[in-house]
């Protein structure tokens, strides 16, 4: 396979991933993946009457959060339905799909992408792309998963491990010429090569609270790659990941039905010059 199939492998197995998973998304992993946005939307120096673009908007948090502070907001998506239950919200969005968004050179004083750069097959072209969007002096911020990981986002894997499953030949795999190093460092270095100045990044670190139902439904509904992995099996093999997962989350438990669930990410920002 050439590195251009490769990608547009990934970029399709990625779209098809999320194709209607809206509802079982914000029934589960929503929650975490809105821990961040506030630090986001600082570091990006989101304020009233600021203008920005939230990239990848999901269900819309981050662009909800950013219409708190009065400013200005669009939002885009790369799946309809994620598009239609931010709009439900009250947000500007519409449907794009990086490294091509239907916005013009200059538009926003600043752009948000909340774990959005972990999705796409050309991470360099669509930070290029964000760049063009943003004025000069305008500021973008990104969190992504880093490679250092938390114990909680082990949970449902570990438990696939131990339940016998096997992982499907269509999940998503980045080109490795395309990948880059999940790692802070790594996440400055990236904005720096798309001509972000100042750019840098750190870790978050924090314990995700979620019930045992809540957590386990985002696998079981097929959401992000452990979705894949866990829908793509026998009946038998999901009992038995389902048994391997309850007798796992005691690790994890802070009162009955209720979970503790570490987790890592990072936070990298720049300006445009």
């Amino acid at each position: 396979m050439t590195h251009a199939n490769a990608t547009e492998a990934f970029d399709a197995a990625e779209r098809e991933m999320w194709k209607d998973r809206t509802e079982a998304y914000a029934g589960s992993f929503a929650r975490l993946c809105a821990h961040p946005v506030e630090a986001l939307l600082d570091a990006a120096g989101v304020e009233a009457g600021t203008r920005v673009l939230d990239v990848g908007t999901g269900t819309g948090t981050a662009a909800v959060a950013a219409r708190a502070r009065d400013a200005l907001v669009s939002a885009v998506d790369a799946d309809a339905g994620m598009v239609a239950a931010a709009r439900a919200r009250g947000v500007d969005a519409r449907t794009g799909v990086l490294p091509e968004l239907p916005y013009g050179d200059g538009e926003f004083d600043a752009v948000v992408g909340n774990f959005v750069l972990n999705h796409v097959g050309r991470p360099r072209a669509a930070l290029a792309e964000l760049h063009r969007l943003l004025r000069p002096g305008g500021r973008i911020a990104l969190t992504t998963w880093s490679a250092r990981r938390g114990a909680g986002q082990d949970l449902l894997g570990r438990a696939c491990e131990a339940g016998g499953a096997v992982p499907p030949a269509y999940l998503p795999r980045l080109d490795p010429p395309q990948d880059w190093s999940r790692t802070a460092d790594g996440l400055a270095e990236l904005l720096g090569e798309a001509g972000f100045i100042e750019a840098e990044a750190a870790e978050l670190a924090w314990d995700h609270r979620a019930g045992v139902e809540e957590w386990w439904s985002g696998a079981a509904g097929g959401v992000a790659t452990i979705g894949l992995v866990v829908t793509s099996q026998d009946p038998g093999t999901v009992v038995r990941i389902r048994r391997e997962y309850d007798r796992l989350c005691a690790e994890h438990t802070v009162a009955e039905g209720r979970l503790a669930l570490p987790h890592i990410a990072l936070l990298g920002s720049g300006r445009r010059a």
